[in-house]
């Protein structure tokens, strides 16, 4: 058989978004590619409108020909062929129009977000086009996604609570949609965000932790174009949208501190997280050996023994953290280890860097060697920011909750200096080691400035008149 005559492989799923171009990046067509990418369809797009805009301003629009619209759907759709495809600002009855009329003619699954008003307040649909987007695009929706206040205008009264979501889910049905979710984002609930979802009669309320975050511009965009990338790659309409909600609440934890107003979502996270797996393994085993392969570092070695740790960009758990299982212990002047460096070996400095990161994500590593104050002086030599912690002032409640002590001593270290400490210790309690708790951003670079101080450390010692090698 010649190769000409097998046939392809499965196509990877096309989507399609329908919508404005954000300048700041952080919402419209660019949001929805970076998650198109992140979750692993080509994303395609037909621009309606080109904004100037950033974190919290609106200040120019200018809409492309309904014409133009039409043509990039319909060459998108004769080339590639579409498999799923969703609509953002659409802002003008015209273009409303043509995109009801290309859509119907292809026939693929729709995610509308009927996006109306930008977070800085700036209207991003003509009031003479709502009609046209309930009476035209509607009724060809897979699924419609919209907030609080876009429900509210659709169905002319003001949404309360939950049980009033899903009452506007249902009238919103009644206008076309297969499905509507109903975003509980803006609803008055302090600790859940929670989205309703009907669908064949029935609701499904999905529940989130509401997270105490300035970095949300773009959820719904994002949002929406998650459910149609999970629809694109062949997931039914309530799959899509758990996966979605997951997505997004991962995406806005780890949203993009930029700008002067509401900062980003961040949808590729995952995506960079999951890619620096291999990475992270390859800097701890790289600092392990050289940890083992350099004399004099047993002088550092707490009796518990060294372990070296770096975690992952955006790292939520223990899981996230890379380490080495069993530790480097004390053999005469070295280190050794019979393990390679796993994700989850170490709790004790995954709790650091998982605190740590909160203030700074850039210190990724983490390293323990022995208390002593001479150790601490030759730490201060290099400039860095040392703090620390007394066990002895831990109160009771946090004492009480296992694995909550390591967090609230970061959080009394940080207090104490003011700053992100680049060093922490602990003078010890009963039953625990005194330890010093050096950070950086990378594991091997963290080994390599260890070394650097095993060897002052030693020298320290051997100019001391009492010294002995044992």
């Amino acid at each position: 058989m010649m190769l000409k005559d097998i046939k392809s492989v499965k196509k990877v799923p096309v989507t399609i978004t329908i919508a404005g171009s954000d300048s700041g990046g952080g919402a419209g067509i660019q949001a929805d590619l970076k998650t198109f990418a992140a979750l692993g369809v080509h994303g395609t797009t037909a621009i309606t409108c080109i904004t100037a805009q950033n974190t919290y301003s609106v200040t120019a629009v200018e809409c492309v020909k309904p014409e133009i619209v039409k043509e990039q759907i319909k060459q998108v759709s004769e080339d590639m062929g579409i498999d799923s495809g969703k609509t953002g600002m659409l802002y003008t009855e015209e273009i409303i129009k043509v995109v009801s009329e290309e859509i119907s003619k292809r026939g693929f699954p729709l995610v509308v977000d009927p996006v109306m008003v930008a977070k800085s307040g700036a209207p991003l649909l003509k009031p003479e086009a709502e009609n046209a987007l309930k009476n035209l695009l509607l009724p060809l929706a897979t699924v419609i996604t919209p907030n609080k206040f876009e429900a509210e205008r659709l169905i002319g009264r003001e949404i309360k609570d939950i049980e009033d979501a899903k009452r506007a889910a249902e009238e919103i049905c009644t206008m076309g949609p297969k499905a509507v979710v109903v975003k509980g984002g803006h609803l008055n609930n302090p600790k859940e965000s929670v989205d309703v979802l009907y669908y064949k009669g029935e609701h499904t309320v999905f529940r989130a932790p509401r997270l105490d975050s300035k970095t949300t511009h773009g959820t719904g965009c994002s949002f929406s174009a998650a459910i149609a990338a999970f629809i694109a790659r062949g997931e039914d309409i309530p799959s899509a949208v758990k996966h979605a909600k997951d997505f997004i609440t991962h995406a806005i934890k780890f949203g993009l501190r930029i700008g002067k107003g509401v900062g980003p979502v961040n949808p590729l996270a995952t995506l960079y997280r999951e890619a620096s797996k291999y990475s992270v393994l390859k800097s701890v085993n790289e600092a392990k050996r050289i940890l083992e392969s350099s004399p004099h570092i047993g002088s550092l070695a707490p009796e518990v023994g060294i372990n070296i740790a770096m975690a992952l960009p955006y790292a939520e758990s223990v899981k996230d953290v890379a380490a080495i299982p069993g530790r480097l212990m004390r053999v005469f002047d070295n280190v050794r280890s019979s393990s390679y460096p796993e994700f989850g070996a170490s709790s004790h400095l995954a709790r650091y860097l998982l605190e740590i990161m909160k203030y700074d994500p850039s210190k990724r590593a983490a390293i323990n060697i022995r208390f002593s104050e001479d150790i601490l002086a030759l730490l201060g030599e290099e400039n860095l920011r040392i703090s620390y912690y007394d066990r002895g002032e831990e109160p009771e409640e946090v004492k009480r909750i296992e694995g909550m002590t390591i967090p609230w001593g970061v959080k009394q270290a940080i207090a104490r200096v003011g700053g992100i400490p680049d060093v922490i210790y602990h003078r010890g309690d009963v039953g625990k080691e005194p330890m010093i708790i050096v950070f950086g951003e990378d594991a091997t670079k963290l080994a390599e400035k260890i070394v650097g101080l095993s060897l002052k450390f030693i020298n320290k010692l051997r100019a001391e008149p009492n010294y002995s090698k044992t």
